[in-house]
């Protein structure tokens, strides 16, 4: 809750306090009044007759004792509704900013991720049209691998968010690779049966792509890994025939790590809240405290819509946004999350 917010409750309080503490006073002096009225018509009956018209007095006053008590009840009544109208509207208007405002960091930080994507999925293509991968594609001798292993390894230099870069034969088998002293379980193992190996022989043409469920990759270390592939075609070509596959393995953790811990909460607000990423299947890829990844599904309550907030039963509200693409790049139905404590 922000300090506005804060003020604003603070001050509805301080106006009941307020009223309820003159309308006491009044109360107080109302009570007097009547009393001063009664010992002043016991006097005026003493008096008799000389006392007749201080009695009507009297009376007057204590009647005017009565209704101002009742006003004095009535105000103390109407000021209480009215602070506790206002008082619940506040809430609620703080709810609605608080929500919206959730669903715009989450849909800042799910645009953040589809810029990022997007060029993964330039690279992935334009890598694929390099004349050492085709070579190696085409004609797999241990020179033309060695040159595109080089070649590989001279891109991973000036992109440092990739761990490895991989190029497979049509039968799945990883011939070349950027990193081979890092990683030498990868050359000569076989892939076939990976998705994205599968799902990026399948690609149409050049100027398509695919994108493997974010997860470990146990030849890399079993490091957390978002992996794009596409086919290596015949003369690099977009309409030339697959001769292979070029897999790149974006080193997810810290790019995903950086984006959640870098959403602008307020200092006070960092405590009680959690930054999420999820995946299409509500699967958490990133969290701001570091729980849940690839282990945790999230029941995310949308409604249908792409973006939006809600509250849960436990006091937390949840704002939320689908990725909405950028550029040429669709997004994969990942949401932004963040999750908020009262």
């Amino acid at each position: 809750m922000s300090v506005g917010s804060n003020q604003l409750f603070d001050l509805s309080r301080e106006v009941l306090d307020v009223a309820s503490r003159k309308v006491s006073l009044i109360e107080d002096i109302t009570r007097r009044t009547k009393m001063l009225a009664m010992n002043a018509l016991i006097e005026a009956a003493r008096a008799g007759d000389a006392g007749r018209g201080f009695a009507v007095v009297a009376n007057e006053v204590s009647e005017i004792s009565k209704q101002v008590n009742t006003i004095t009840r009535d105000l103390r009544s109407e000021i209480t509704s009215r602070v506790d109208h206002l008082t619940s509207a506040g809430s609620e208007m703080v709810r609605e900013m608080r929500g919206k405002r959730l669903a715009d960091l989450a849909l800042n930080m799910i645009e953040i991720i589809d810029r990022n994507l997007y060029e993964r999925s330039c690279d992935v293509r334009w890598w694929a049209t390099d004349s050492a991968v085709v070579e190696c594609a085409v004609d797999p001798t241990a020179a033309n691998c060695e040159h595109a292993s080089q070649r590989l390894g001279v891109i991973l230099e000036s992109y440092t968010v990739y761990l490895d870069l991989w190029i497979a034969d049509l039968k799945g088998n990883v011939i070349a690779t950027g990193r081979p002293k890092f990683y030498p379980g990868a050359v000569g193992a076989n892939v076939a049966d990976e998705q994205w190996f599968r799902q990026g022989l399948a690609t149409r043409h050049g100027g398509e792509f695919t994108v493997a469920d974010v997860g470990r990759n146990r030849r890399l270390d079993d490091r957390t890994v978002a992996t794009y592939a596409t086919a290596i075609r015949k003369g690099g070509t977009a309409d030339g025939d697959p001769i292979g596959v070029l897999g790149i393995f974006f080193d997810w953790e810290p790019q995903a790590r950086a984006v959640v811990e870098g959403v602008r909460l307020e200092d006070g607000e960092r405590q009680h809240t959690r930054c999420l990423l999820l995946d299409a299947r509500h699967r958490v890829i990133a969290s701001s405290d570091g729980r849940g990844i690839l282990t945790e599904t999230v029941p995310l309550r949308t409604d249908g819509r792409t973006m939006g907030y809600y509250a849960q039963g436990d006091g937390r509200t949840v704002g939320f946004s689908l990725t909405p693409g950028y550029e040429t790049y669709r997004g994969l139905g990942w949401y932004g999350v963040i999750v908020q404590g009262p």
